[in-house]
């Protein structure tokens, strides 16, 4: 299993430190983290060609919906045009027929909600930029799917409760 983490100045994976293999000392669990960004088409394509994968989830987003209003054209490149990114990097390295892709998708699509409970039918109505961002992703997964070929596929992910969930993820009404 292999992970990608973008660079900071604190490296900081206190919530995952079980899973995944220490660099420096080869210790650890089985995941293997890489640095990489989804705005950074090069590092993507490196990964990939170097990784090889059969399978990627893309759960890499900005999905805090308040902040996603304060920078929206952040929000917009990373889960949006990400996304995309990630596809054409699976096409330049020659593995749309090998690697099977899945998008985590939001229920923050069906935003203003039409019908309780949502299923497959229900229409997305987004309500905020990273919504409608994920939703760019939706779509455009079914489009490489469509278009490509590709085994791509969306995931709808409710919220959840958790305590590694982080401090700030309290819901906001707007």
């Amino acid at each position: 299993v292999h992970g990608v983490i973008r660079r900071s100045s604190s490296f900081n994976t206190g919530r995952i430190n079980h899973l995944y293999e220490n660099p420096s000392s080869h210790k650890g669990g089985a995941m293997k983290l890489h640095y990489g960004d989804l705005n950074d088409s090069s590092s993507l394509v490196k990964l990939i060609a170097s990784i090889k994968p059969t399978e990627v989830y893309n759960l890499g987003a900005q999905s805090h919906v308040k902040i996603s209003f304060e920078l929206s054209e952040y929000t917009a490149d990373v889960d949006a045009v990400g996304t995309l990114r990630i596809l054409d990097a699976i096409r330049t390295c020659g593995l749309e027929r090998e690697v099977r892709f899945y998008q985590a998708s939001t229920s923050e699509l069906y935003g203003k909600v039409q019908e309780i409970p949502q299923s497959e039918t229900t229409p997305f109505y987004p309500r905020s930029p990273y919504a409608a961002a994920k939703l760019y992703a939706y779509w455009i997964t079914i489009n490489y799917r469509e278009a490509y070929n590709m085994f791509a596929v969306n995931g709808i992910l409710f919220n959840h409760e958790s305590p590694r969930r982080g401090m700030y993820r309290n819901e906001f009404n707007f």
